[in-house]
């Protein structure tokens, strides 16, 4: 699985309530299209017009900070973004990204060295990320094929539906 495209870059502590505001959690809850167009609208204006299928936020420390909006990774996969690689991430976050199939990577290397505009591409399946505009090459450890397999298929929900329950439980039943 190879996620590749433009590099958006963020700072550290981005929040959940810099993806999508708190304000705007109840106006179209049933409607997640009417929440898209609010996507990082405070630190990247327009950026839901602006970003394109399987583009990559490069960010800082603590990515995802802040409430458990699940809403957070959903609007980002939605508006196409293909994966986020930062230098760390909020635990809730993490889990809500795997969830709904939204590729989070931890690496030190490439957030200092890549730019808004550079391309990124990331080689899930093999635990390597790499700023191809820069040509620097890091090494992640690799998601276990348990969350490559829900990676693969857009998240638990689409994997349960697929497979009737979830990978670590095939043995069990």
């Amino acid at each position: 699985m190879i996620v590749r495209g433009k590099c958006w870059k963020l700072g550290d502590n981005i929040s959940t309530d810099h993806i999508i505001s708190g304000k705007y959690k109840f106006e179209a809850i049933n409607d997640m299209n009417k929440m898209a167009v609010h996507v990082l609208e405070d630190v990247i204006p327009g950026f839901y017009k602006l970003v394109s299928k399987g583009d990559i936020i490069v960010g800082g420390r603590n990515f995802g900070k802040g409430s458990s909006r699940e809403q957070a990774p959903r609007l980002l996969k939605l508006v196409g973004v293909g994966a986020i690689v930062a230098k760390s991430f909020a635990h809730i976050f993490y889990r809500n990204a795997i969830n709904i199939g939204l590729p989070v990577i931890v690496a030190k290397i490439i957030p200092d060295v890549s730019e808004t505009g550079d391309v990124v591409e990331v080689d899930i399946s093999n635990g390597i990320v790499r700023n191809i505009t820069k040509g620097v090459e890091e090494r992640f450890t690799p998601f276990p094929k348990e969350i490559l397999d829900i990676l693969e298929v857009g998240g638990v929900v689409e994997y349960i539906k697929r497979y009737g329950g979830l990978p670590w439980s095939r043995g069990t039943r």
